[in-house]
Parts: structure tokens; C-alpha cells; sequence
């Protein structure tokens, strides 16, 4: 039974990792302090070691690749986690969209559209917004 919730945790993360690397990509630009916020974000959220974190980033880069949409892993994060993580989840994505310090139209459409996907109301959407852009 361990394995089953490992395997969860796992696929969680991946999910997680992905819809963030969807934000940092969504304005044909991944920069390093992108890159550097989520492994940050990663690290910190699911403690776990830089060398992991970074092997997260790499399973993640390479499953958002070869995938046709973000349903698949939104519906995951969906599934296994409460409103606060979710509420969390797009904290996160917040922080990636303010990394580079601007926020494009797309990354906004996007945002929206995940914030849909994870089941969010459009005030959970904006308070997590305010608390990123406030520094919490």
C-alpha cells in the first residue's frame, strides 16, 4: 500500500511540476529565474533535496512535451488534493508568472484556464494572486 501512495505522491508532483512549467513556457520564454523559482517552489513544497527536485524538473519537462493537454494533470492534482493545496498549487503558478516581473495576456488566459481546471472559484484565483503580489 506504501507503493500505491508513492506512486500518488509521485504522479502529484509531476502534475504539480508540469502545470508550472506550462506557465514559464507560455510566453515562449523560459528564462533562468523561471526555472529557478519553480525548482525553488518544488524544493520547498514537496522537501525534497536539489538533486531530486531537479530530476522532478526533468521527468516533468519531458512528460509536458509529449502531452496534448493539461486536463490529464490538473485532474490529478484535482483528485488527491483539498482546496488549500490546490489554493497552494496556484500560488505557485502566481510566483512563475511574477518571476520575470510581468504578466502577458496569455499567461493571464492561462492562469484563468487552470484555475478552471483545478476546480478554483475566480476569488480564489485573485486572493491567491493578491497574496503572491503582496509577498504573502
Amino acid at each position: 500500500m506504501v507503493s500505491v501512495a508513492r506512486d500518488e505522491a509521485e504522479r502529484v508532483q509531476i502534475a504539480t511540476c508540469v502545470l508550472l512549467l506550462e506557465m514559464a513556457h507560455s510566453d515562449e520564454e523560459f528564462s533562468d529565474v523561471e526555472r529557478d523559482t519553480i525548482l525553488t517552489i518544488v524544493k520547498k513544497e514537496f522537501a525534497l533535496s536539489e538533486e531530486t527536485a531537479r530530476e522532478l524538473l526533468d521527468i516533468s519537462r519531458k512528460r509536458r512535451d509529449n502531452s496534448i493537454d493539461l486536463w490529464q494533470f490538473a485532474k490529478v492534482i484535482r483528485k488527491h488534493y483539498s482546496l488549500q493545496e490546490k489554493t497552494k498549487v496556484i500560488e505557485a503558478i502566481w510566483s512563475v508568472i511574477y518571476a520575470d516581473g510581468t504578466l502577458s495576456p496569455h499567461e493571464d488566459y492561462l492562469v484563468h484556464r487552470l484555475s478552471k481546471l483545478l476546480g478554483l472559484s475566480h476569488k480564489e484565483l485573485i486572493d491567491a494572486k493578491l497574496r503572491v503580489s503582496r509577498g504573502k
